[in-house]
């Protein structure tokens, strides 16, 4: 009864359904011979030479229609380079492409992820305790809540005290090491959410197997106080075992401590219990998660434990009921009042139809400094792909180059590109009604400048505007912005933990869109596996005492030869 009124589409579990079959055994027709593909080539023609102070004057109520509101988000998508026409088209698109068919699979558990045979549950991990999710005839609801209650366990232990290291004094520094998903999820939340934070606390982040990354991390802490969270899966990851390592070896240098003060200084995210153990941690403060977990979508799992040490156990399931939501927003609305059915169908738009190569990430907000490098691995992991699930190379565009900084400080750097640059940049403004810092007039003056933005992208200023202010006839040039730049405006009450829940599901969404729409698969990263395996061949190569026998190609003989050389 629970599954029902979850997800009432859903019937029987997760094997075939007769969705499902249908979807598996139809001949998928190409991308680009689509009647919506090809009616928005066509459309497009136009809209290139149609300018958004044509749209504004032509529709005085645009900026007031062209909006959706869901889920505690405002999105005001009006400043895009699109008109009626062109949503009919891309909702066309959508659904000639399966999208909601695709959404059901997905939510249902099926094995959406074919090259790895795997479903893709990241939604289960903030399903409610009633809920049921199956995969391969199995509720996996039950197994996440018991994984959540036994973080909040530890984490309450931590931050109250309890747990205590070698010494018998409390932890006061958690350092999580990490790679990927888990160091960029982990990282990204703990910065946003750094006013939620125990402040007695003091929080650190590994993930680079360049020795500094970890020597800057522990430089001020003293080891009998310090407490590592090691996230792996495997428990085999090159760059994340090399720090765990040398973290192990630091320590028990720091306090002279026997193998045994490992266990007290050390927990693990990881499914490998033997390595667990072998490493020294007591398999009881081993946390787990599963494979239909990829690692960019995994920062409200177990991989989050350094997030929930910081700001507590109620926050974070705060947060997952912020994931929730959005994902319940997702499943059920009608696409065209769909927050992230939008903003990945208008990724489309820009990156197929105009040549758009990136689009800028542009948090008014402090906290969300780490967002746009967050979203860089969850949009260009997921969707940076050149064959389509069937493994037919694709003959189009699929994800654009996702980048930004926090304002106003781009404002003063690259921000001239996106104004009067020759490429074409979409932007996403995110803004916040109301900060938990209320200092004078600083939030009234960064959300003038989230307006003032937008507004200049979008309409610019005409040569016969800059004469009019007395410019001379040879700086008129210099001075003209053509506008035209689209932008969407993304507004929100406050940045909370539910909150940063609903816009981390925004854009995982958006971009479950667009991969479902380029025909990708948007959960396996195979492309990070050749440039790992060649690492592994060559380390040797570069710390064996006797000159090796390469057989690289000839530039790569040669940095290896010359590394050796001057390494001393």
């Amino acid at each position: 009864m629970h599954r029902k009124l979850f997800y009432p589409f859903l019937k029987g579990d997760n094997m075939a359904t007769p969705a499902a079959e249908e979807i598996k055994n139809s001949k998928v027709e190409p991308l680009t011979r689509r009647k919506a593909w090809k009616a928005l080539e066509t459309h497009a023609g136009k809209m290139r030479e149609t300018h958004l102070r044509t749209l504004f004057a032509g529709d005085p109520k645009r900026g007031e229609r062209m909006t959706v509101e869901a889920a505690g988000l405002f999105l005001d998508y009006s400043k895009n380079r699109v008109t009626d026409e062109t949503l009919r088209l891309l909702l066309q698109l959508a659904e000639e492409s399966g999208l909601k068919q695709r959404i059901e699979a997905m939510f249902r558990g099926d094995k959406i992820n074919v090259t790895e045979k795997r479903a893709v549950l990241h939604v289960a991990l903030r399903a409610p305790r009633s809920a049921s999710i199956l995969v391969d005839g199995e509720n996996v609801v039950p197994q996440v809540h018991e994984v959540l209650d036994k973080m909040a366990v530890f984490a309450n232990r931590i931050r109250s005290g309890a747990w205590t290291g070698h010494s018998g004094k409390p932890i006061k520094n958690i350092v999580n090491i990490g790679i990927g998903g888990s160091d960029l999820g982990p990282v990204m939340a703990y910065e946003a959410l750094r006013h939620f934070s125990n402040r007695d606390l003091t929080f650190r982040f590994v993930s680079n197997v360049d020795g500094t990354d970890f020597a800057e991390a522990v430089h001020d802490l003293a080891a009998d106080e310090t407490l590592f969270i090691v996230s792996s899966k495997t428990f085999t990851t090159l760059e994340t075992m090399t720090n765990a390592h040398t973290a192990r070896e630091w320590l028990l240098g720091k306090i002279g401590g026997h193998q045994s003060s490992v266990a007290k200084h050390f927990v693990a995210v990881s499914t490998n219990a033997a390595e667990v153990a072998k490493f020294g941690i007591d398999t009881a403060n081993m946390f787990g998660f599963w494979d239909w977990v990829g690692g960019r979508y995994s920062m409200d799992s177990a991989i989050g434990l350094s997030t929930m040490i910081a700001i507590g156990p109620e926050n974070f399931r705060k947060m997952l009921v912020g994931f929730h939501e959005m994902d319940e927003h997702f499943r059920t609305a009608p696409f065209e009042k769909n927050l992230p059915v939008l903003l990945g169908l208008l990724t489309v738009w820009y990156a197929n139809f105009f040549d758009a190569q990136t689009v800028a990430i542009l948090p008014y907000e402090q906290y969300l400094k780490r967002f746009p490098a967050y979203l860089q691995q969850l949009t260009m992991e997921s969707n940076g792909k050149h064959v389509t699930l069937e493994g037919n190379p694709v003959d189009y565009t699929t994800c654009p180059i996702y980048w930004g900084e926090p304002g106003t400080n781009g404002q003063h750097s690259f921000y001239q590109l996106i104004h009067q640059g020759t490429r074409l940049i979409s932007c996403d403004f995110l803004a916040f009604y109301r900060t938990v810092n209320k200092l004078g007039r600083h939030q009234d003056m960064l959300i003038a400048n989230v307006f003032a933005q937008t507004e200049a992208l979008a309409f610019g200023k005409t040569p016969e505007q800059v004469k009019a202010e007395g410019t001379p006839d040879w700086l008129v040039p210099h001075r003209v912005f053509e506008g035209n730049r689209p932008s969407n405006t993304i507004l929100a009450d406050e940045l909370t933990p539910a909150m940063l829940g609903k816009l981390v599901a925004l854009y995982e969404h958006s971009v479950f869109t667009q991969g479902t729409i380029w025909q990708v698969n948007s959960f396996d990263q195979w492309g990070v596996e050749l440039g790992k395996a060649l690492a592994q061949r060559i380390i040797p190569e570069l710390e064996n005492k006797t000159e090796p026998d390469l057989k690289h190609d000839s530039s790569t003989n040669n940095l290896i030869r010359r590394y050796r050389k001057f390494k001393e």
